[in-house]
């Protein structure tokens, strides 16, 4: 996360700007009332909002205005110039939008004003029900409302807590960056305030599609009349000699991330088992909390089938240049208390284990209840199953995507978009999810953001400096684009996004 500057930049809007310092769709950032604000023409019409995005602080006038909107460049959340909302995930939060006032060849920041409009969904069901608090369950509660949805909303979830910021627990927070108050997405009077019901560390055992209601773990039941199932994935467990110890952990949850953090304050040494971008983050993380670091990985490269030679390449010398020591084309075979041993022999010396091979959805609940399943909740364009009135998203849900056909994505903004997705058709909107997949990972000095979905037979090629970590790896199938990958080209990044959504050529600068 990043805190708004203190020092205001650019001009100052209460005084006056030529109108000529605005071009047609262009953005100029100045100040008024004390304040960052961001300007921005479309035509002869201008518009002010806040200048710094609510999700973690990124500069709004360095990100891209596409039509009537602004995209952040740091993770691509987006807001209505024309009013000042969050308009998509990963920002909950509306900025503020300010009054504009063209006086001859000037214009002035007048005042701040509301010009959000009260919300009537089409349709109303008379309850809706949302099995997982994570990612996508969270954003879809908070849409339902947003969209002037007033009838009970009940949100379960297994976890002890309310949701929270999940993408921190393997990044910032875990490297000690992160305070514990950025860590929850909502204060719990939030939730009271928006009258969405929470019921934490309680499960849905059961849904009677028939009845319309779920059984919770305690025995009760709720009836629901539209459903949304959210109940994310799991880590996959090691199968090896020792896997059991107490000194071996897994990423999943605030728990687990703050028991790796107990842990790491009494030992020097860790062994991080897999070569994922959860297990990267993770030895990232402990290196900035002064640890000896192993990675073991049966890939060649970290993160090779994803973001190609070339960046998995720069992410393996960006860690070794920070101390991380890898052993790649390796599986582990047994863990002990003082090591971990790998399939050639060599012992690695360690305190702390943690395993980051991948995750499983969790989708038994929906196939006990009948809801068709293969690799994920099937789902079509609107993210409805084959049973009326449930839906399925986040990292269960396997959907008809239109660039790349029916996947399964495990990303946070992709969960969150489409619990928003998700809500707004169970109040009848019939919007198809067609956003392309995006996420972002840290590794020391190195930010990835990946747009679209690719796959490991894509071509890529490289445009920029690898070493000065200014590029982007351009993926196509054929000639067409499936993905993108930057490195320290966020507005790049995001241009290619709107390529992606448009079914347009990209050509990077």
């Amino acid at each position: 996360m990043a805190e708004e500057s203190s020092e205001l930049e650019g001009p100052d809007f209460e005084k006056g700007v030529e109108t000529q310092k605005v071009a047609d769709g262009g953005m100029l950032l100045g100040h008024a009332f004390g304040e960052a604000v961001l300007v921005a023409r479309r035509g002869d019409e201008f518009f002010g909002i806040g200048a710094t995005c609510t999700h973690y602080g990124g500069p709004l006038a360095k990100g891209l205005m596409v039509d009537c909107t602004v995209r952040c460049p740091w993770h691509h959340a987006r807001f209505d110039l024309r009013t000042g909302e969050a308009i998509a995930a990963p920002a909950l939060n509306d900025v503020t939008c300010y009054k504009i006032e063209k006086r001859g060849n000037r214009f002035f920041v007048s005042g701040k004003i509301d010009k959000k409009s009260p919300r009537k969904p089409k349709s109303s069901p008379p309850s809706v029900v949302i099995v997982g608090a994570g990612a996508a369950g969270a954003a879809a509660a908070e849409m339902l409302r947003r969209e002037g949805y007033n009838g009970p909303v009940t949100m379960i979830g297994a976890d002890e807590f309310l949701p929270y910021d999940r993408p921190n627990l393997s990044k910032d927070y875990l490297a000690g960056n992160a305070p514990e108050e950025w860590i929850p997405l909502r204060p719990p009077e939030f939730y009271r305030e928006q009258r969405i019901d929470t019921c934490t560390n309680t499960s849905v055992t059961a849904i009677n599609s028939k009845t319309k209601d779920v059984t919770l773990s305690d025995g009760s039941s709720l009836g629901y009349g539209a459903l949304l199932l959210a109940t994310g994935a799991e880590p996959l467990r090691l199968k090896i000699p020792g896997d059991d110890l107490p000194h071996v952990y897994y990423l999943r949850t605030l728990s687990d991330s703050r028991r790796i953090i107990e842990k790491a304050k009494y030992v020097k040494r860790a062994v991080v088992i897999g070569a994922s971008f959860i297990g990267l983050e993770v030895a990232w993380s402990l290196r900035e909390r002064k640890l000896e670091v192993h990675v073991v990985g049966k890939g060649s490269l970290p993160l090779e089938k994803i973001l190609g030679r070339e960046l998995g390449n720069l992410i393996r010398q960006t860690h070794e240049a920070n101390g991380v020591k890898f052993h790649l084309g390796r599986t582990p075979a047994a863990i002990q208390d003082r090591h971990v041993q790998i399939d050639d022999g060599t012992k690695l010396e360690c305190d702390l284990v943690v395993v980051g091979i991948g995750v499983r959805p969790n989708t038994k609940l929906a196939e006990e209840a009948g809801i068709a399943t293969d690799n994920g909740v099937l789902v079509n364009e609107y993210l409805e199953t084959n049973v009326p009135g449930i839906f399925a998203a986040g990292d269960i849900a396997r959907w008809p995507d239109p660039r790349a056909g029916r996947i399964r994505v495990e990303h946070w903004v992709v969960a969150q978009r489409q619990g928003q997705t998700a809500a707004r058709n169970m109040l009848g909107a019939h919007e198809p999810f067609v956003v392309p997949p995006f996420f972002w990972s840290n590794h020391f000095d190195l930010h990835v953001h990946y747009v679209g979905h690719g796959n490991s037979n894509d071509r890529a090629s490289a445009s920029g400096d690898l070493k000065a970590k200014d590029v982007s790896v351009i993926f196509r199938s054929g000639e067409k684009l499936t993905a993108v990958a930057s490195v320290g080209r966020d507005v790049e990044n995001l241009e290619a996004e709107v390529a992606l959504e448009r079914g347009e050529e990209f050509r990077p600068s």
